[in-house]
């Protein structure tokens, strides 16, 4: 197989998997989430969240399904069990104290990995993606290819968040409490989507 072949499969992997994780789409709860935090903190957690993506997809990519079947579990079930993860996120946002309100409390809580790189980015769609692509590769070269893809997800994943650190800097506490209540209903959303999605799965079987 040639170098052109293993970007052909990065280019596959890239293309599927974009949508699903929607790096875009994470940047308003990554804002929301680390609205009080240092920005010091943001950009390490930026870098966090998109190692996190990286690692959980390619896990998934080569022993996914193992894992799902040695559990006894389906993407119907992780879409649910994800849903009620990002609703507990969602309204505690929600119900976020101001500034003020929240004085002495611990700041700077790691997100990194739930509720942002599992399952707000890389959740049930990004993950049962990866096994589709799984059981379709033939040659090691194959998963070579995807693996690069991921990567790619990964960087993308990164530079956007990265981006939003500086409209964090220019909002005021006013400002960045109504952001953390917007983003949380919002957040809220997403959560009841992957139940419905999960019941709507279960309910095929």
């Amino acid at each position: 197989m040639s170098i052109t072949d293993i970007f052909s499969f990065a280019g596959i992997a890239f293309s599927v998997l974009f949508p699903l994780i929607n790096p875009i789409g994470g940047v308003p709860a990554f804002s929301g989430l680390t609205a009080n935090d240092t920005p010091e903190f943001r950009l390490a957690q930026a870098r966090k969240i998109s190692i996190n993506v990286i690692l959980i997809l390619i896990v998934f990519l080569l022993i996914g399904k193992l894992l799902l079947e040695l559990f006894g579990l389906s993407l119907g079930v992780l879409q649910i069990a994800g849903g009620l993860i990002v609703a507990n996120t969602g309204w505690a946002m929600v119900n976020a104290k101001t500034e003020k309100e929240s004085a002495g409390k611990v700041q700077n809580m790691d997100i990194s990995f739930m509720p942002m790189a599992m399952p707000i980015l890389s959740g049930p769609g990004a993950i049962g993606a990866v096994i589709g692509l799984s059981t379709g590769a033939k040659h090691p070269e194959d998963y070579i290819g995807f693996v690069i893809g991921i990567l790619g997800i990964g960087i993308v994943t990164y530079i956007f968040l990265y981006l939003s650190i500086p409209l964090m800097k220019k909002l005021g506490s006013g400002g960045i409490n109504v952001l953390t209540r917007m983003m949380g209903f919002f957040i809220l959303a997403i959560a009841v989507n992957l139940v419905y999605k999960g019941i709507v799965e279960l309910t095929k079987h």
